[in-house]
């Protein structure tokens, strides 16, 4: 209900504005493109600018830039015709940002860079193409600005943290925990308290992907050991 309100918000925590006016802002995303089957979390279009706010990750993808780019050449194709594109007339498009917002337990800097030319394969000094994307550390003991800045995502990281704090507690209830006791201390109340039942889900949803995470890891660890244990 206040998703516009609650970008906005944060959009002025990230530029140093002061923009109230949610009818200027313009939603322009696609579905399930940037994370297997979960969809990207919003896509806005703002004072000339497309806004890509990626998930939150508790685990930093060094391969964002690359999945960034699939995705804001898509919605590229979404805002123009095919035959604007072969006219003699240079197209003003809007310039991409991209941001991904970091609550892992894992230290990790307040503000960090991921380049697409890292992954290279030949280095060279100025890259024909290039995308950045901006890594924000929403951790609260990290205290990044943007947490002073943006009520809403303070509050967001204050749910992550009792979250996790609730899930070592509790691993039956604790994510209905974590809800109540957040709706009990007016963090992110009105939004958890209408939509409790879709917030459990993505938890457990999420805590079931982590797990497979991890097991993969775990079973891939334990085959290369064992080849290099046969290869020794």
């Amino acid at each position: 209900e206040k998703a516009k309100e609650n970008f906005l918000s944060l959009y002025n925590a990230l530029h140093g504005t002061t923009l109230k006016d949610t009818a200027q802002l313009k939603t322009v995303r696609l579905d399930q493109v940037l994370y297997m089957s979960f969809y990207n979390d919003v896509s806005y279009l703002v004072e000339n600018k497309i806004i890509v706010l990626a998930e939150h990750q508790s685990t930093i993808n060094p391969n964002m830039p690359l999945r960034c780019l699939e995705y804001v050449s898509r919605l590229y194709e979404t805002l123009f015709e095919s035959k604007e594109k072969y006219s003699r007339k240079l197209l003003n498009i809007p310039t991409p940002e991209f941001y991904v917002f970091y609550n892992g337990i894992e230290d990790y800097p307040k503000t960090t860079m991921l380049k697409l030319s890292d992954a290279f394969v030949e280095k060279v000094g100025e890259p024909s193409l290039e995308l950045t994307v901006k890594v924000i550390n929403i951790n609260q003991h990290d205290k990044h600005p943007i947490l002073a800045n943006c009520k809403t995502m303070k509050e967001y990281s204050i749910f992550v943290e009792t979250v996790r704090r609730w899930k070592e507690l509790d691993q039956i209830n604790g994510f209905q925990q974590a809800i109540e006791e957040c709706i009990a201390n007016n963090i992110l109340k009105e939004y958890l308290k209408r939509k409790t039942k879709e917030v459990l889900n993505m938890l457990l949803a999420e805590y079931d992907y982590e797990t497979d995470i991890a097991v993969q890891r775990a079973e891939e660890h334990e085959i290369a050991f064992a080849q290099g244990i046969e290869q020794g």
